[in-house]
């Protein structure tokens, strides 16, 4: 491809609104354009990019047993009304009606779609295991849409679906997505991990988050620096704690602490250690359901493990009426002890080894010290609700320490089991003519938010620094002087080799100065520059820059399409 050709309208100036730096390298380097808040035009480069990450999910799907099919993105709303998600949904879902004033929606997903069209076709156990999945656009009004393809409103995503006899079978259906998306984004070249996760909104039992690290991650996750355990934060398991079997129970005593309402004044008033003492939470349903959980000191609580082990739909922090009512006391001199109201009181596991503790009174200025359970209070549970920590034991292997990063969701695998089935009335004949209920799995990867999180890993001051498998050219050809007929020639050579030999070149043949192709081949992130100048011609060298490293080698003009193409094959070989 010829730059002079092509279409690469590069800006110096980054954009006001563009807050992260995907947005604002993606933007200069005129990969996408803004239509509206939230949807963009893909231009010519960024479309580059995009069709060579969709056709390496697209190998890996057809090599996981995957049928691709195309489903549409209008949706009516009755599927959306049986499967119960039309009113849950919320305002992210787009709603219209057309000239008849039947209602219809954009599609976010496709959950309903896939089981609708399954439960007419699919009658029979030998139908099954079947995986279906498309590429397509999705649209989901976002109140907030920012961070470029990060988050916008309308974008590219593969979501495929499996449907199973039983949920052993799902197990399996799940793994082969698990292991087909950890060769996908290995293929790409990204840092990256797969982590335990909720399920949230979704449904089903479990699921993975794949998660590109980078600096600029909106998720907080945890990995193992032994094992391959990762999970993110809302989802890591925190570690047991040895219980202390030879500490002599002190009586119980109420002391004065006047003003003093945080953990850290209470443990220096009364000379202690936060690890001695107990934070009490109380926590409301969105029906009015109260309880109270207790951590220590140091911890922080996890609402997520809360929730989920209350079986709650929302979790909010009580009232100041309901904790005054429950407990008798404001915030600030909270505690298990001599409670208002009979409401459960859940535990973090490591209280359940502690012992004399510090602990509030539910009187204003007012603490326990050396309370402990059983002689001086009950609980309903001990529970794992904490959040964990960089440097905690891993839950998984007797030698790992977690590790704290930052990630960009990109893919998250599901283990829906009959959520939507059951609703929809997916069902099929088993082996002994008994009509049973399909096990569904559910598999996600946006597009182009790969694309931008590759770039939110892979940059510099200079620009993108794309892997090769996703960059839109594998190298350039850079002519210094287009006026030098030699330059010219060798340029044309080296450029038409490499075409030969299946290699995407970007040939800058612009009658620009040198400094300004070099920006704007750092820019675009092209992975392999090949410089072609009178000076080096004079002693039969080119120059070629390694984009990620910044090394350049100086190589003979007989052997430098030989190298960069081993270079190329190298990047490919190496992450299939």
């Amino acid at each position: 491809m010829l730059y002079s050709r092509y279409f690469i309208p590069t800006t110096k100036e980054t954009p006001s609104d563009a807050e992260v730096v995907s947005h604002q390298l993606m933007l200069r380097a005129g990969m996408i354009r803004k239509l509206a808040s939230g949807i963009y035009t893909y231009l010519p480069l960024g479309l580059r990019s995009i069709r060579k990450f969709e056709n390496i999910v697209r190998e890996e799907m057809n090599k996981a047993d995957a049928i691709e099919m195309l489903m549409p993105s209008v949706q009516p709303a009755e599927l959306w009304q049986e499967s119960g998600r039309w009113a849950f949904y919320g305002k992210e879902l787009l709603r219209f009606k057309d000239r008849k004033e039947a209602e219809f929606c954009m599609g976010p997903t496709h959950e309903e779609v896939i089981t609708d069209m399954v439960r007419r076709e699919i009658k029979s156990y030998r139908q099954m295991p079947l995986n279906f999945y498309q590429i397509q656009t999705k649209f989901r009004d976002e109140i907030r849409p920012r961070f470029g393809l990060m988050r916008g409103r309308e974008f590219i995503m593969k979501d495929a679906y499996s449907f199973d006899v039983d949920s052993a079978a799902a197990d399996l259906s799940y793994k082969k997505m698990y292991n087909a998306y950890m060769r996908i984004f290995e293929r790409c070249g990204l840092n990256f991990r797969a982590v335990e996760a909720d399920t949230g909104s979704i449904g089903g039992s479990s699921s993975h988050e794949f998660m590109v690290l980078a600096d600029s991650g909106e998720d907080a996750i945890v990995s193992c620096d032994a094992c391959r355990y990762a999970a993110n934060i809302e989802k890591a398991e925190s570690p047991l704690y040895s219980v202390a079997s030879d500490v002599i129970i002190e009586p119980l005593q109420k002391v004065s602490t006047p003003a003093m309402k945080t953990i850290a004044d209470v443990a220096a008033f009364l000379n202690v250690t936060a690890d001695n003492t107990i934070k009490t939470l109380v926590y409301a349903s969105d029906n009015g359901d109260l309880a109270m959980a207790l951590l220590r000191g140091d911890h922080e609580l996890n609402e997520l493990k809360l929730k989920n082990y209350l079986g709650w739909d929302e979790i909010l922090m009580a009232s100041e009426e309901q904790i005054l009512a429950c407990t008798g006391s404001p915030v600030g001199f909270l505690g298990p002890i001599g409670l208002k109201q009979d409401i459960p009181v859940i535990a973090d596991r490591v209280v359940q080894g502690m012992t004399n503790l510090v602990l509030g009174a539910n009187e204003v200025d007012q603490h326990f010290i050396n309370a402990n359970r059983g002689r001086d209070f009950e609980v309903s549970g001990f529970v794992d609700i904490r959040t964990v920590e960089a440097g905690d034991a891993c839950p998984r292997c007797d030698t790992g320490k977690l590790e704290m990063w930052r990630g960009i969701e990109v893919g998250h695998v599901f283990k829906l089991g009959t959520k939507y089935s059951k609703a929809l009335n997916a069902t099929y004949l088993d082996a002994n003519g008994r009509e049973q209920i399909i096990f569904m799995g559910c598999y996600g990867i946006g597009i182009g938010r790969t694309v931008a999180a590759a770039i939110e890993q892979n940059h510099d001051e200079n620009g993108i620094i794309f892997p090769i498998p996703i960059a839109p050219f594998h190298c350039s050809v850079v002519a210094v002087n287009t006026k030098d007929a030699g330059v010219m020639a060798a340029a044309e050579e080296i450029y038409f080799c490499l075409e030969k030999l299946g290699v995407e070149v970007l040939f800058d043949d612009r009658d620009e100065r040198p400094g300004v192709k070099f920006k704007d081949n750092d820019l675009i992130g092209i992975p392999l520059r090949i410089v072609v100048g009178s000076k080096g011609l004079a002693e039969g060298k080119v120059e070629v820059k390694i984009r990620s490293t910044g090394e350049v080698l100086s190589l003979s003009l007989d052997g430098v399409v030989t190298t960069v193409k081993q270079l190329i094959d190298t990047a490919f070989a190496h992450k299939e």
